[in-house]
C-alpha cells in the first residue's frame, strides 16, 4: 500500500500528480475495430439503420431502464436524435457493424469533465443484432481504448439504475468496480431511481485492456464462434 502523502502542515492528502494540464475533449473521429466501427452519430446516416434495427426487438423492453420508451415511429426517434445530438455533451456514438456496414448500436461520451479526467459512457443501447456479440464487446473497449490511451483520462464511469441487473452485471464484466448508491438520485418515467455507480481507473487500465484484447483473439473462439475463456477470467 502507498503511504499517505503529506501536506506542510502535516495532515494526510492525496498523491501528487506533476503536470497535470487536464484532457481533451473527445474527438468526433471514428474509432475502428475488427468487428464495429464507433462513428459520431450522424443522423442523416444511421437514424433509420438504427430504427430498423431496434424494431427487430420482440417488444420495448429494452428501454425500460433507459430516459425514453421504445419509440412507435421514425419521426419521433429522429426527433429524439436530432435533439441528442444537438449539444456538445453527450456526445452520442453509432455502432455500425463491419459486416453489414449498417448502424445497430448507440453510446455515449456523457458528463465529461475534461479538466478532471472524468468521462462517463452512457446512453447505451444495443439493438438485437448487436446484442451478446464479439462486436458489441469491442464497441466498448474502443471507446475505454479512447478515453484512457488517446486522450489520458484518469477515471471511466458507468451508471446504472440500481435495478437494472443486465446493466450491473455489464458493468462487472467489463472490468468495472462497483463504488456505492446513490439513494433517491433522480426521478424518471414516473418513479424514482436509485443510481449504481461503477468505475475504471487509469491504474486499473492496463489489466482490463489486456483481458479484452486476450478476450477478442480469434484463439478465444472456437469453430461455432463459442468462447473459449469469459472475459472476466483473462484480466489477471
Amino acid at each position: 500500500m502507498t503511504a499517505p502523502h503529506k501536506d506542510d502542515f502535516g495532515k494526510p492528502v492525496g498523491q501528487p500528480i506533476d503536470n497535470w494540464s487536464g484532457c481533451e475533449f473527445p474527438p468526433r473521429s471514428n474509432m475502428v475495430g475488427n468487428y464495429v466501427i464507433v462513428s459520431p452519430l450522424d443522423v442523416a446516416r444511421d437514424a433509420q439503420q438504427l430504427f430498423d434495427a431496434n424494431s427487430k426487438a420482440t417488444d420495448g423492453s429494452r428501454f425500460t431502464y433507459l430516459p425514453t420508451n421504445a419509440f412507435d415511429d421514425f419521426a419521433a426517434y429522429k426527433a429524439w436524435l436530432d435533439g441528442m445530438t444537438a449539444n456538445a455533451d453527450p456526445i452520442l456514438h453509432a455502432i455500425i457493424d463491419k459486416a453489414t456496414n449498417r448502424a445497430v448500436g448507440v453510446a455515449a461520451f456523457m458528463r465529461i469533465d475534461a479538466a478532471n479526467g472524468v468521462v462517463e459512457v452512457g446512453n447505451i443501447n444495443y439493438a438485437p443484432a448487436l446484442s451478446k456479440t464479439i462486436g458489441g464487446t469491442e464497441a466498448m473497449y474502443l471507446m475505454m481504448k479512447r478515453a484512457f490511451d488517446e486522450l489520458g483520462y484518469r477515471r471511466y464511469e458507468w451508471k446504472c439504475d440500481d435495478q437494472n441487473a443486465p446493466s450491473r452485471a455489464a458493468a462487472a464484466r467489463y472490468g468495472f468496480t462497483y463504488e456505492g448508491t446513490f439513494r433517491n438520485h433522480m426521478v424518471y418515467k414516473g418513479r424514482n431511481r436509485d443510481t449504481a455507480w461503477f468505475s475504471i481507473t487509469a491504474e486499473e487500465w492496463p489489466a482490463i485492456r489486456a483481458g479484452f484484447e486476450a478476450w477478442m483473439s480469434p484463439d478465444n473462439f472456437d469453430e461455432n464462434g463459442a468462447q473459449r475463456q469469459r472475459l472476466q477470467d483473462l484480466r489477471g
